[in-house]
């Protein structure tokens, strides 16, 4: 199991990246990568804590550990910015906070996170076939999420990938320690979103295909 999406105290999870992370670990998580809501307000201080957090601390599980963040309510024209600046300033995995069913996300923000090479657009709600399809273009993988509320259109998200071949990985947006689902019904959701055992296991193939992109790309920077 991999968990690219989740919230520590930096935003409105409950958990210290700590805890966090040893309980994903003690869950059966292999990866997992906190993603605090951010906005130009909040990122820099964000990522600088839990970036020296996985930096100094990290390799101390048994779990692959990232620093990134979920770009929140950023205007559609702010979000190529914001993405430039997220990932110079370290984000190892950069999600945008998709438009949901259940939040007021503005019009237009699917389409500017995937033109902006986001990693992952999160929770997208009735995405277009059009965004679905220039999300394969820009090597953008599309959320499946277990978190209440953003799931309902799962179900399209899942037929609309599937037509078009485009990439999808499944994600917990973990803020407590309820939310970090075990192994049987995160499958569950996952299948009941209209994925086939096959697709699933490929969720988690392109999940970890990201995981070990983004930790050479930090190496890299770090030489």
């Amino acid at each position: 199991m991999i968990d690219l999406h989740t919230h520590t105290v930096f935003s409105d999870g409950e958990l210290i990246p700590a805890e966090l992370v040893r309980r994903a670990e003690f869950a059966g998580y292999k990866a997992i990568c906190m993603t605090d809501h951010a906005d130009e307000s909040t990122m820099y201080l964000t990522l600088e804590n839990v970036l020296r957090f996985v930096q100094n601390h990290g390799h101390f599980y048994d779990i692959n550990v990232l620093a990134g963040v979920e770009l929140t309510h950023i205007h559609p024209a702010l979000i190529p910015e914001m993405v430039a600046k997220a990932r110079k300033a370290g984000a190892q995995i950069v999600v945008m906070h998709g438009e949901t069913p259940v939040e007021p996300v503005a019009p237009g923000t699917n389409l500017a996170a995937i033109e902006a090479g986001v990693d992952i657009l999160a929770h997208p709600g009735l995405i277009t076939d059009e965004e679905v399809k220039l999300s394969i273009e820009k090597g953008v993988a599309l959320e499946v999420t277990t978190r209440g509320g953003h799931s309902y259109t799962n179900g399209h998200v899942v037929a609309l990938a599937r037509k078009h071949g485009a990439r999808l990985v499944v994600n917990n947006d973990a803020h407590a320690p309820k939310d970090l689902i075990g192994r049987e019904l995160r499958r569950t959701i996952a299948l009941g979103a209209g994925l086939s055992a096959e697709e699933y296991r490929q969720t988690e193939a392109n999940a970890w295909e990201i995981v070990q992109r983004c930790m050479k790309s930090s190496r890299k920077n770090t030489i």
